[in-house]
């Protein structure tokens, strides 16, 4: 079960959403992921809300700098989920956030390093092919 201050922030984000204040969802987004208290979150819990900002439809095509400043904020528990759990779908996650960041060659070498690890583990699922198609995108 999430942590209940987790869920209602998550809820209040959404609200921003639909309502159309991107810039005040993406400041949300950025001081969630900045408190301390998000890295004590359940892992699950951290991977569902941060795969609910990175991968969000409607997001704009070109960055805005509130944007910019959440994907900067999520960098730092990616990081720390990569390093421990070396699962190929949170390292799309963390490449995607240097790209939104502007640190391409970062962005590849992560993209890189998860594709090397489902093409060990399932070179023919999905991932694995959205994790080509993100490399030779860059």
């Amino acid at each position: 079960m999430a942590n209940d201050t987790l869920v209602q922030t998550i809820k209040a984000l959404v609200v921003r959403a639909k309502d159309g204040d991107m810039d005040g969802l993406y400041r949300g987004y950025r001081d969630l992921f900045a408190a301390s208290t998000f890295l004590g979150y359940r892992v699950e819990d951290q991977r569902q809300a941060l795969r609910l900002m990175i991968m969000m439809k409607g997001a704009p095509t070109t960055p805005t700098p509130p944007m910019i400043e959440a994907h900067r904020a999520a960098i730092v528990p990616l990081k720390h989920i990569v390093e421990v759990h070396r699962e190929p779908k949170d390292h799309e996650l963390l490449g995607i956030c240097h790209v939104v960041v502007g640190d391409e060659a970062t962005a590849s070498a992560i993209f890189k390093a998860g594709l090397a690890i489902e093409r060990e583990r399932s070179p023919q699922s999905d991932l694995c092919g959205a994790l080509m198609k993100r490399v030779s995108m860059l």
